[in-house]
C-alpha cells in the first residue's frame, strides 16, 4: 500500500540544525518517495477538519510535531480512524514519545516514522475527555494551569513554576473507588498514568505500560513535606513503587481499568499537561488499543 502522510506542526517551531521543520519534512519525504501534505497546529484546538481530509485523501499516517498536549488534542479527534500516528517530539516534556522509545533527535524520529512498526496502544478518558499519556489532579495540575499562561515555555520554566509553588503546596481530600480499592485520603496530587513518566525521562509510574489495558494511579498523600519530597525522589530514582494496593510511606499506587475519584476539595485538573476545568467527580476509563502508534 502506498503511504500518504499528513504532517501537523507549529510553523514557528525551529530545529537544532537551524533548518525550518517544513524543509526537513519535504527533504525526507522526497527521499522516502512518499506523498504528503502539511497542516499547521491550531490555536483553537479544533482538529475535526482532519477527519474528512484523512478519509478523502486515503491518508495512512498522521505525524504530529509537538508536545503531549498537542498530541492529545489531535488524537482526541482522530484516534478512531484507521491511520498510524507518528511523533516528532517538540514539547517541554514529551512523555508519550519517551515512553514509546521515540528519540527527540529529529532525524532519529524520522527513522521511526518511516521504518518503525505500528503498534496498538491504550488511552483513557476523564469524564469523557481523551487522555493519551498522563493526567493529574492537585499540585501538578496547579502548576500546569500556571504554565499555560506563560509566554515563554519550556522545561526550565516548568521547573521554576514547580519550585515557586512548593512553598504553598497543600493537600486535597479525595475518595478513590474502583473494583479493586475504596479509599479516602488527603493527597498533594493524584496522577493517572498510561505512560511511565511525567516527561523528560522522570518516572512517576514505573510499572505503567502503553499496552497493558490499565492505568496506573499514584497518590502522594499528606505527610511531612520534605520527607514526602525525599520519598518520592527515592521511589522515582529506584523504581520501587509497588502495585499491591497498600500505602507505602505516604504513597498509594495501584492499577485498574476504571475508577472514580470524588474531588470534594475542588483540586485542579490537567490532561496531558494542559490545565482543564475541575469537577466534583472524575470518572476514568481505559480505552484499550485506542490507536496505532509508530514505535521503534
Amino acid at each position: 500500500m502506498q503511504r500518504r502522510f499528513i504532517f501537523l506542526f507549529n510553523p514557528r517551531s525551529g530545529v537544532q540544525t537551524g533548518k525550518p521543520l517544513q524543509q526537513l519534512i519535504e527533504e525526507r519525504c522526497k527521499k522516502e518517495q512518499v506523498e504528503f501534505s502539511i497542516e499547521h497546529s491550531r490555536a483553537d484546538a479544533d482538529y475535526s477538519f482532519l477527519i474528512e481530509k484523512i478519509n478523502t485523501a486515503a491518508v495512512t499516517d498522521v505525524v504530529i510535531a509537538g508536545g503531549d498536549g498537542t498530541i492529545s488534542t489531535i488524537l482526541a479527534a482522530i484516534h478512531h480512524l484507521p491511520v498510524n500516528i507518528g511523533i516528532i517530539p517538540r514539547g517541554s516534556g514529551n512523555g508519550l514519545a519517551f515512553a514509546a522509545g521515540i528519540p527527540k533527535n529529529i532525524n532519529k524520529a524520522f527513522d521511526v516514522i518511516f521504518k518503525g512498526t505500528a503498534q496498538r496502544v491504550d488511552a483513557f478518558t476523564i469524564n469523557g475527555r481523551f487522555s493519551c499519556m498522563l493526567s493529574g489532579i492537585g499540585f501538578d495540575a496547579k502548576v500546569a494551569h500556571e504554565f499555560d499562561k506563560q509566554s515563554k515555555r519550556g522545561l526550565l520554566k516548568y521547573i521554576q513554576l514547580s519550585l515557586e509553588n512548593i512553598a504553598s503546596i497543600k493537600t486535597y481530600p479525595f475518595t478513590i473507588s474502583s473494583k479493586e480499592i475504596n479509599l479516602q485520603l488527603d493527597a498533594y496530587f493524584i496522577s493517572i498514568a498510561n505512560s511511565n513518566q511525567f516527561g523528560n525521562h522522570v518516572t512517576i509510574a514505573p510499572k505503567a505500560s502503553l499496552q497493558d489495558g490499565l492505568v496506573d494511579v499514584v497518590a502522594v498523600e499528606k505527610a511531612n513535606l520534605f520527607a514526602m519530597i525525599s520519598r518520592v525522589i527515592w521511589h522515582i530514582r529506584f523504581g520501587t513503587f509497588t502495585t499491591d494496593f497498600a500505602k507505602r510511606n505516604g504513597i498509594t499506587y495501584f492499577q485498574t481499568k476504571e475508577l472514580t475519584i470524588t474531588n470534594t476539595g475542588n483540586a485542579p485538573l490537567h490532561i496531558d499537561g494542559d490545565g482543564k476545568e475541575a469537577a466534583g467527580v472524575f470518572h476514568i476509563k481505559v480505552i484499550a488499543s485506542a490507536y496505532s502508534l509508530l514505535m521503534p
